[in-house]
């Protein structure tokens, strides 16, 4: 079923003070992935300014930079998005990429009260989406339904521990969503995120799972948050819920990373304020009619954003090509979708929009990791590509 999108509904509301920069794929001869800014519904080559959106970023100057670029236009943003939403990621033909490429791709977990909780289930249920309902209703006895007040590593926080281990309730899920250390964990691959438009992917194997989405932090290489974008941080319960040693496996398939529509840099009108403010709204609708709505506010998380950032990254760990760095949900879906206490899966064919509003709007169709266009465009690629065009050249 071909997508629909529109530039009006995947920019931000304030698009036209959004300081927005993105990446698109122009084919044919001396073609390949491409930096543009938006303005006035259309796309702006920025290959003058910076040959890698890691590059772009890593400027100090890259919000003057990118107001000031005067880089030829590529063309109607809605003629693009017409074009992703026809062809998916085909070489021959335009469509958007993902905003990011050489940086890595982090995510913090549970980092909100409520997916804290879920998480906890599915460590009980082993993955077993059928046990789920039950075993909810006795770890929201013993621990209750609303943990945002606690913050995480306090005295409080190991009060509670103390409590949960007498009822042999504890769980790994709950050490990091209460305990002193962040859970950070690698997402994706440089390269490997998908952007607005085209499909995401569920592993094969997977009977139970969700979109998870979320704020995306854009993080330089000094360790500066320099802007901010949507994400779906596609999600398999069942096999996390069975071994968090299946991490891995749950987060980090093809096409499992979806980031977009674009990056917005921090400016004078948006910057980390406007971050622990927004509200991430999530629809799912099926081809067989289900709608499954909900919305995560960041003023709930229980660690602050930039606290994420140095849990990630600092003098323990540094990111030459800087980091983009997911910071959780409090979107835990329960919602029953057939079985009674089966509780919410996707389905092929689901769209997914996750939309902030002054983020704008990402939207995919659900796949099968397997069946969706596989990854095959990788660094060593990507160095051939802006090397033949002379994007690599030592610049004055």
């Amino acid at each position: 079923m071909q997508e629909r999108m529109q530039a009006a509904a995947t920019l931000p509301v304030d698009a036209p003070r959004a300081l927005l920069v993105g990446r698109v794929w122009v084919p044919g001869p001396g073609g390949g992935p491409t930096l543009v800014t938006v303005r006035d519904g259309a796309l702006v080559d920025l290959s003058a300014l910076a040959p890698t959106m890691a590059a772009l970023c890593a400027r100090e100057d890259a919000v003057a930079a990118v107001r000031a670029a005067d880089g030829p236009s590529l063309g109607r943003l809605d003629d693009w998005l017409a074009s992703t939403a026809a062809h998916g990621p085909d070489p021959a033909q335009r469509h958007l990429l993902a905003p990011n490429d050489l940086q890595v791709v982090k995510a913090a977990g549970v980092t909100f009260a409520a997916s804290m909780v879920e998480r906890v289930i599915e460590e009980q249920a082993r993955g077993d989406a059928s046990r789920a309902e039950a075993i909810r209703r006795q770890v929201v006895a013993v621990v209750g339904d609303n943990l945002s007040g606690i913050r995480p590593g306090s005295a409080e926080a190991q009060q509670l521990k103390e409590v949960l281990l007498a009822q042999g309730l504890w769980s790994q899920y709950l050490e990091v969503g209460i305990g002193p250390d962040a859970e950070v964990f690698t997402k994706a691959a440089p390269l490997a995120s998908v952007g607005t438009g085209v499909p995401v992917g569920l592993h094969p194997g997977s009977s139970w799972n969700n979109p998870e989405p979320e704020i995306v932090l854009v993080v330089d290489p000094q360790g500066r948050t320099v802007g901010a974008a949507l994400g779906n941080d596609v999600n398999l319960r069942d096999f996390e819920g069975r071994s968090a040693l299946l991490l891995g496996k749950a987060k980090d398939n093809n096409g499992a990373c979806a980031i977009g529509p674009f990056i917005r840099l921090f400016d004078a009108d948006f910057g980390i304020a406007d971050v622990r403010q927004a509200v991430v709204q999530l629809r799912v609708e099926g081809e067989d009619g289900f709608v499954l709505e909900g919305s995560s506010s960041m003023a709930r998380i229980s660690r602050d954003p930039l606290e994420l950032v140095r849990h990630a990254m600092g003098p323990h760990h540094q990111y030459p090509d800087g980091m983009l760095l997911f910071c959780g949900t409090m979107f835990a879906p329960t919602q029953d979708r057939g079985a009674p206490g089966a509780g919410f899966t996707h389905h092929e064919g689901d769209r997914v929009a996750i939309r902030a509003e002054r983020l704008g709007s990402l939207v995919n169709r659900v796949g099968r990791s397997d069946r969706i266009p596989p990854w095959i465009f990788g660094i060593g690629a990507l160095m051939q590509n802006l090397a033949a065009r002379g994007l690599l050249a030592p610049r004055s």
